[in-house]
């Protein structure tokens, strides 16, 4: 099976160390021969609003057509963003509350409290930057928004496993930490891809 890696920078600034990150990741998983397409935060133009919730739906923007497409299309998911407020930044929630309904990422049963997983098939990477070390997030506060996009998003419509990269603390890092990070994350890449290759 070849990889088919779709990228997501969920930063919503043009440029950042999350950016960094996803070209340090495309080159690992390129040199496995990866399928690879990737959308930014920064270029997706949408109402991030989800109004009346699941009562009514509004159309779908473009760019969150072609986001829900990529994810169809890839057999693995790699995100990267930064970590604001114990979560992810407000425009890239509002992609998830947009476009990653019920009848696309799963479907809720019509009695219980059951759903069904309709992206299962799909693993996934995530990379996160933050101000803070990943140690300090566990002790302090139990790493919530690791378990948001981990369980609450990814896992919850099928997509597994996932692996978290947290890194931090990125306003105080030297420039020998940065490439330490860029480093990891290009390994990352190259190991969803041999992993994909081999199955």
């Amino acid at each position: 099976m070849s990889a088919r890696i779709f990228i997501w920078v969920g930063n919503p600034r043009e440029s950042s160390l999350c950016h960094g990150m996803a070209d340090a990741y495309t080159r690992g998983a390129s040199g496995y021969s990866a399928e690879i397409r990737r959308m930014h935060l920064f270029d997706m133009t949408f109402d991030p609003d989800l109004t009346d919730g699941y009562t009514s739906r509004k159309t779908l923007e473009p760019s969150l057509e072609e986001w829900r497409e990529n994810i169809l299309w890839a057999n693995h998911l790699c995100w990267a963003y930064p970590q604001w407020w114990g979560g992810m930044p407000a425009k890239m929630k509002g992609v998830i509350d947009r476009a990653y309904l019920p009848g696309f990422a799963m479907r809720y049963h019509d009695t219980g409290p059951w759903w069904d997983k309709l992206l299962t098939g799909r693993s996934a990477d995530v990379l996160m930057t933050a101000d803070g070390p990943a140690w300090f997030d566990q002790l302090s506060y139990g790493r919530p928004a690791k378990l948001q996009v981990e369980n609450l998003v990814l896992k919850f419509a099928g997509i597994k496993p996932v692996r978290t990269l947290q890194v931090g603390t990125v306003k105080t890092a030297r420039p020998e930490k940065i490439q330490q990070w860029l480093k990891q994350a290009e390994a990352r890449g190259a190991a969803a891809a041999r992993k994909l290759a081999r199955a």
